[in-house]
This record gives C-alpha cells, structure tokens and sequence, in this order.
C-alpha cells in the first residue's frame, strides 16, 4: 500500500522532490548556560551528563544540548568552555530542570564553573539557579556580586564551584523539523548527518536528539489512551504493506531533526540549512516536514519559503 508522493511534492530542490508543506513549532521558554572548566574535555564532559535524556519534554523535563564550543578568549573566565541551550514549556518549569541538571550534573564535574548566557535587565524573565544551588554548601558557601550579577561559590573538593545566581531567559521556538527519506539507511543517515551538520553551524540553535537525529519520529496521540504520543506510522517503511505511507516506493529509511531554537528567524535559517544540505546528498528521494493541520503550534515554516 505505499504510495510514490513525489507527485504531490510540487517543489524540488538539486532534483530532490520537497513536499510542499511546512514543519510547526511550538513556543518554549530558553536558556543559556556557559559552562567552563579546566580543559574543553571536561567542559564538554559536563555538557554531556547535562544533556542526558533530554530529547522531547514529551517525557522529558527539558530539551538541551551543546550549542557550541568556546574559546577561553569566549568565555567570563578566561577557561575553555561550551555553550547549552535549554528549553521547556514555561519558566518554572525550565528553572526546576536546569537547577536540578546544574546540581546533579556541572556541580558534581570536576573543575567546573557555570554562568549567565542570557544577560537580562528584566527581573520577570530570570530564573533562579546558583541561589538554589548555593544550599549544597551547607552554610559555607559565599558570594560576590560584580555590578548587577551575584555569583555563588561553593567549596567542593577540588576548590570552589562558582555559578552565577540569575539565569536570564527567552520566548524561543521548539519543534522545528525536517524529514530526509532516503532510498537505504546508510543514504538518509548521511543525509541526516550532513543536514544536522549544517543546521549546527547557525547561531542560537540547537538539536536535542541523539546526534541531532531521530529514528523514531512521532505523531500526537495513540491508540493507547495512556501515551500522549506513538510512532509516525506512516513514515515508518515497514509498515508499507499494513498502511498509506507517506513517503516513495523505495524509501528503505526516515530521518527526522528536530530544531529547537531562541528566535523563529534561527529555526528558519537552521532548517533552510538543513534542507540545502540533504538535497545535495546522494540516495535522497523525499524531503518533508511534520506538522498537525496547524492546530497545535503557532509557527509555521513552510519549505518552499527556504529553497
């Protein structure tokens, strides 16, 4: 029962056929952290457990991953480091999770220090990490303020934990997507590899899948009243004899990458990226995007608007 829908992808782009269609995005509120330590290894060591499980606030309590890498001439302290970006549905529900991640994740990592990637004047838009944190250190913790910023220190074993008490925050955009199909796994996941390479490269973005990619693209909804979510069926290529799918004979895999991002110009631009990149990609035989009608997000990107 699959269908060929390169008849009803009215667009292309390098040959490739681009459903015309468009990927809707939800509103979230974001973060940054700049983490430091003493060498890019531990940096990116900390920003790793930070990460963990943290792919879809579907069950997750929060979407982060790297942003990028800094340079110590990048950074408050003068130490290499990274940037994260977090997100989540309101604030509240982003202070809980960062300052639960900080703890049990930057805290606990050798060398580390964490600070404000979103300076704000704007008392409404801060969330509270470092004030929360400082209680680890059962009443020997001090602080510092330099100009409006207080920073905590916290005497751990190996000298001092130094986070930054107010984290500023932002209305961002989670839920952007592009899907690559491709005609064998190792043509979509090279595709996907070479988009989510790309998207990584703009600015205030982030991807928070495994390697920026997903396998397991979803849909709202299932037949089990219990899951507020279940797999895309019909993106799914083996179900091509059970279900209408939406993808081309031939499709062998589906790849999905998820853009979170600060502003909506960012998703744009990242998923314009992306959608350059896996079209000029061997094996690719549709490019598309997830949406639900319209009713569910407010931001709509329509692929023909990034050709």
């Amino acid at each position: 029962m699959s269908i060929d829908t390169s008849a009803e992808a009215q667009l292309s782009l390098n040959g490739v056929p681009v459903v015309d269609t468009f990927a809707e995005a939800f509103p979230m509120t974001g973060t940054r952290l700049i983490v430091t330590a003493h060498s890019a290894a531990w940096a990116k060591q900390a920003a790793a457990e930070f990460s963990g499980n943290a792919t879809s606030v579907i069950a997750c309590d929060l979407e982060t991953a790297l942003e990028r890498e800094l340079s110590a001439e990048e950074t408050p302290d003068g130490r290499p480091g990274v940037s994260l970006l977090a997100f989540a549905f309101d604030k509240k529900g982003l202070e809980s999770a960062v300052t639960n991640r900080v703890g049990q994740c930057i805290l606990t990592c050798p060398t580390t220090a964490c600070y404000n990637g979103l300076p704000t004047d704007d008392k409404d838009l801060k969330i509270n990490v470092g004030g929360q944190v400082r209680f680890f250190g059962d009443g020997y913790q001090g602080s510092k303020k330099l100009g409006v910023r207080r920073f905590w220190r916290i005497p751990v074993m190996d000298g001092e934990f130094l986070c930054e008490e107010k984290f500023g925050t932002i209305k961002g955009v989670g839920g952007g997507n592009l899907l690559i199909a491709g005609d064998s796994t190792e043509h979509a996941l090279a595709a996907a590899e070479q988009a989510a390479n790309a998207m990584r490269a703009v600015p205030d973005v982030i991807l928070p899948f495994p390697g920026g990619i997903v396998r397991s693209g979803s849909k709202v909804g299932s037949k089990y009243k219990t899951l507020k979510a279940s797999t895309n069926h019909e993106y799914c290529p083996t179900l091509q004899t059970q279900v209408e799918l939406k993808i081309p004979a031939g499709t062998q895999a589906v790849y999905e990458i998820v853009i979170d991002g600060l502003s909506e110009q960012a998703v744009a631009d990242a998923m314009k990226a992306g959608l350059h990149a896996a079209a000029s990609c061997e094996g690719v035989l549709l490019l598309t995007a997830g949406n639900y009608g319209g009713k569910l997000g407010k931001f709509h990107f329509h692929l023909k608007d990034l050709l």
